[in-house]
C-alpha cells in the first residue's frame, strides 16, 4: 500500500484546511486509517482514525473531523479553528484490520507528509 498525503499549506489562526490522503492498491476498506501529527522537536501524535468508526485526539475534538471514501482509497481530514499549535507535518497512515489503534508504531503503512502552518 503507498498512500500519498496533500492539503497542507499556510493558513491564518481560525481558518479551515481539508487534508487529503489517497492509498493505491484494492483493499483499502479493510484498514484502519489514521493522521498523525509531528511539530519541530516533538514526537508523532495520534490526530484521528476511521474504521467503521472514528476516534479523534482530545486536542482536535469538535475541531477536525475524519471521513474516507472508499471508492476512492481516500481518507480526509477537515480542520477546522485552526490554532499555531496545530502546526506540525501531518502523516496518512494505514492499519490492516478493523480495531482502531492510537499506536504510530501499530501502523503498516505511511504516506510522506504534507505541512500544515498556522499563524497567529
Amino acid at each position: 500500500v503507498q498512500l500519498q498525503a496533500s492539503g497542507g499549506g499556510l493558513v491564518q489562526a481560525g481558518d479551515s484546511l481539508r487534508l487529503s490522503c489517497v492509498a493505491s492498491g484494492r483493499t483499502f476498506s479493510s484498514y484502519v486509517m489514521g493522521w498523525f501529527r509531528q511539530a519541530p522537536g516533538k514526537e508523532r501524535e495520534f490526530v484521528a482514525a476511521i474504521g467503521s468508526r472514528s476516534y479523534y485526539a482530545d486536542s482536535v475534538k469538535g475541531r477536525f473531523t475524519i471521513s474516507r471514501d472508499n471508492a476512492k482509497n481516500t481518507v480526509y481530514l477537515q480542520m477546522n479553528s485552526l490554532k499555531p499549535e496545530d502546526t506540525a507535518v501531518y502523516y496518512c497512515a494505514a492499519d490492516w484490520g478493523y480495531t482502531i489503534v492510537v499506536v504510530p508504531r501499530e501502523y503498516d503503512y505511511w504516506g510522506q507528509g504534507t505541512l500544515v502552518t498556522v499563524s497567529s
